[in-house]
């Protein structure tokens, strides 16, 4: 069997030019900028729409689920804060696999970041849509019809809000970083600002008796609704494709991985545990726009409903550019290896940013926020990203042992027990969501092993020798190991 190819994380440094101005990208990320696109990836539909979902499972223990999903994300963002500073490069986890696994191992995981970021984007923009009706019903007492504002699964033609929010994101992120860091920025304050704000309604009027019983279906209905609310954390590890362009990524980019977590975890358990105590867990699972409608039993007025319509409005709308803005800059790397076409690395020399590669992108997944009902593929997108979770943990493992002299600027506590426990969270979660979605992923994976024998393997410059314009092997040899 031959050796797997490893692409060594020095060569991965040199050839994106990350210890320089980047790979024609340019720095303009501080940390509070990274904390705030971190925010922006995380906090949208998992806890504005989901919610309701993850309390039809759990019920009041909802809050259990969230800290058990937390601690299955925390562990794996220790894994991605160590290697994110040692190995500051736009493909985030799929560069991670090829310095730690090899190429094959790393085509995967793109091919399931592909999975991950793009159901994420029309998920979450078909989210967006239903509160946009929420936040027009509270305003003037319209709705859109349904023919222009749900899919035809879902009763209509075609999601016209969905395909909106997706061109404002790509609209943002063809103009520059700059402007869609400071839109993040602003998105972020609005919607922490909204949910502490929610949080201060539901515990004025929260009640003991509305948490029992407080597990309704037991452990089983816990496990699954920490399934459920893994999805509200998918995003942290979008931190990581800024490597490029954030101003000092071996410092800022763990930094920035931990406080997003923390912050995501404490805000999202005091909803959870503000939402059901107010009115109880049966009056929540269900709601596509729950927190709306606690708000509105709370207070007796749709004003205040339509503030947490508003937010929810904003807060999805920044994950939408955030996740797009990841997506955009794991296939830049992809491409920069030679395992997809050429037009994704290409990047515009007038605003510093892949255009091409970001209109392809909005164009391919505004389909299915258009058309498709979403629902039958959400578990599919929770195992693919709890399996790139698990690789980057075993990644870190790889890359201890073989590269111990590697520049880090954090290092993974406890280790190996925290990887170790990582992978065996992700395994746990993994199970939960059942053998008709391990068969959909088993297909899933078959299928780009596929297109990576067929083109990825015979295009790869890893294989051929081949560098991107203006790096040569000696120079990747002598890149630095930090900045």
């Amino acid at each position: 069997m031959p050796a797997p190819r490893i692409k060594p994380p020095a060569l991965l440094v040199a050839e994106s030019g990350a210890d320089r101005q980047g790979h024609g990208l340019k720095r303009t990320m501080g940390l509070f900028q990274l904390i705030c696109f971190g925010v922006g990836a995380i906090v949208g539909t998992g806890i504005f729409v989901g919610l309701s979902d993850s309390v039809a499972q759990a019920g009041p223990a909802v809050v259990v689920s969230f800290v058990l999903a937390a601690i299955t994300c925390v562990f794996t963002a220790f894994s991605f804060a160590e290697l994110g500073g040692a190995i500051p490069v736009s493909g985030s986890s799929y560069s991670f696999a090829y310095a730690g696994l090899g190429e094959s191992t790393a085509f995967l995981v793109g091919w399931c970041l592909l999975l991950e970021y793009g159901i994420s984007i029309s998920a979450v923009a078909v989210g967006w849509s239903q509160y946009v009706n929420e936040l027009l019903h509270s305003l003037t007492g319209l709705q859109l019809p349904v023919a222009l504002s749900a899919g035809p699964g879902d009763g209509g033609v075609v999601n016209l809000p969905a395909v909106i929010v997706i061109a404002m994101g790509c609209v943002l992120l063809v103009r520059g970083v700059r402007e869609s860091a400071g839109a993040t920025a602003v998105m972020a304050a609005v919607k922490i600002a909204i949910l502490v704000a929610f949080c201060a309604i539901g515990f004025s009027a929260f009640k003991d008796g509305n948490l029992t019983p407080f597990a309704p279906a037991g452990l089983g209905g816990i496990g699954a609704g920490t399934t459920a609310a893994f999805f509200s954390y998918i995003g942290f590890d979008a931190i990581t494709t800024a490597g490029e362009e954030a101003k000092n990524p071996r410092r800022d980019i763990p930094v920035a991985i931990l406080v997003c977590m923390g912050v995501v975890t404490l805000l999202y358990c005091a909803v959870a545990l503000a939402a059901t105590g107010a009115i109880g867990g049966d009056q929540v699972a269900g709601r596509p726009a729950a927190l709306s409608y606690v708000v509105g039993e709370v207070t007796g007025s749709a004003v205040g409903g339509g503030v947490i319509a508003f937010g929810a409005v904003v807060a999805i709308a920044s994950v939408v550019l955030a996740v797009m803005y990841g997506q955009t800059r794991i296939l830049m790397s992809m491409s920069r290896d030679g395992l997809i076409p050429g037009v994704f690395e290409k990047v515009s020399p007038k605003t510093a940013t892949p255009v091409a590669g970001t209109l392809i992108v909005a164009g391919v997944f505004a389909v299915p926020a258009a058309f498709a009902s979403l629902d039958a593929v959400m578990n599919l997108c929770t195992i693919g990203t709890l399996a790139i979770m698990a690789v980057v943990n075993v990644s870190v493992i790889a890359l201890r042992r073989r590269e111990p002299g590697l520049a880090r600027s954090f290092r993974v506590p406890l280790y190996p027990v925290v990887p170790l426990l990582g992978v065996g969270f992700c395994l746990y979660l993994m199970y939960e969501t059942g053998w008709t979605t391990w068969i959909q992923f088993a297909v899933f994976l078959a299928v780009g092993f596929g297109v990576y024998a067929g083109y990825g393997r015979r295009k790869s410059r890893l294989a051929v020798g081949e560098a991107p314009a203006g790096v040569t092997r000696d120079a990747a040899e002598r890149a630095p190991q930090a900045v």
